[in-house]
């Protein structure tokens, strides 16, 4: 399983500021993603996950020139969530140096949409849902009634999806996700919920392809080659 370092951005910064050596007084912190990411990759990181703040609030990405920032200094996959919700959006993504992207579940509204974003994106898609049965009841659907989670990722699979980040609120539904696994057969990413090396190894005896982890691993509550460990 792979350990994907997250980092969210706002005016072009890190809203975390990353200081693995805060615990000792160590080292130099910096808010500046594209060090952060260097950091990351120094210790072996194969993918990191950018969440585009400002890009989730306007609808459309903003943060591309830290993307492309980004991709100029650190040869690794960047997966890209925030704003990415048109086929336009995705190229804008990609052009920028993104390799990835991550739509919200109100994909699942729009087939047309989501077909379109499809054949930019293709397998480098994946649909962002959060499985707690409240947060879907509660979300605004077009539709009569809220779908259950087996329902809606039988659905966006039905459509060619073929990858989902799981994004909890507190503690990973383990269980479930093993589940959604055998299934479908999809790929499956679990975002947050992760406080500690037994969770990690909990997550990666789900069969999850990988899991994002964003303050635990910028505050140095988890260090990144102990996480990396801990997945193998």
């Amino acid at each position: 399983m792979q350990v994907i370092p997250a980092i969210d951005i706002e005016g072009g910064r890190s809203r975390i500021v990353f200081w693995p050596g805060a615990s000792t007084g160590t080292g130099a912190p910096t808010d500046r993603p594209d060090r952060i990411v260097e950091r990351f990759v120094e210790h072996g990181a194969r993918l990191v996950h950018l969440v585009d703040f400002d890009g989730a609030r306007t609808g459309r990405p903003v943060n591309l020139e830290v993307v492309g920032s980004i991709a100029s200094r650190s040869a690794v996959p960047m997966q890209l969530a925030g704003g990415v919700e048109s086929a336009d959006a995705i190229r804008l993504a990609f052009a920028a140096g993104a390799t990835r992207v991550v739509v919200t579940t109100a994909i699942a509204d729009q087939p047309d949409d989501l077909r379109a974003c499809l054949d930019v994106a293709g397998d480098w898609l994946a649909v962002g849902i959060d499985p707690r049965p409240e947060r879907l009841a509660a979300f605004r659907w077009q539709r009569a009634h809220a779908p259950t989670l087996d329902g809606l990722i039988g659905e966006l699979a039905g459509l060619g999806v073929t990858r989902f980040v799981l994004a909890h609120g507190g503690d990973p539904d383990l269980e479930r996700v093993r589940s959604i696994i055998s299934t479908y057969g999809a790929e499956i990413l679990v975002a947050g919920g992760v406080r500690d090396l037994d969770g990690v190894r909990r997550v990666r005896d789900t069969g999850a392809v990988g899991l994002i982890l964003g303050e635990a691993l910028l505050s140095g509550a988890i260090e990144f080659p102990a996480a990396m460990e801990a997945a193998s």
